[in-house]
């Protein structure tokens, strides 16, 4: 079995095509959240090994859910998932203990060089 990770986004192809990538990169897409606040409670059930987060979503941002989750789990691995205008939420993502960022649109490589980072 691969690693297991959390998709985060909320926009539902978004979630689909990360979910397809890292499924054909052999991991294990363990579960997938519309909002920060969902993303928050799936990550303290499902205890992925990494999650890969949006920073633009409804209720919790992606910056307050990954606040929430290092609080809990300071060795928590999160990967931002952001379009390219939002680059000072990048940074500000960056400083709250995010790991890498991937810039959307993104290709599958970029997604699978990003994880194998953390993972391998």
């Amino acid at each position: 079995m691969g690693k297991r990770i959390l998709v985060v986004d909320d926009a539902a192809v978004m979630r689909f095509m990360l979910s397809k990538i890292l499924t054909a990169g052999g991991y294990e897409v363990v579960g997938e959240s519309a909002t920060g606040a969902d993303a928050v409670k799936k990550y303290k059930t499902l205890k992925p090994d990494l999650v890969t987060m949006d920073l633009t979503m409804p209720e919790v941002s992606g910056i307050n859910a990954l606040k929430a989750i290092r609080s809990f789990d300071p060795e928590a691995k999160v990967i931002i998932c952001s379009a390219m205008g939002q680059r000072i939420l990048i940074n500000e993502a960056m400083q709250a203990g995010a790991m890498d960022f991937i810039i959307k649109p993104f290709e599958d490589y970029q997604v699978l060089d990003a994880v194998n980072r953390l993972l391998k």
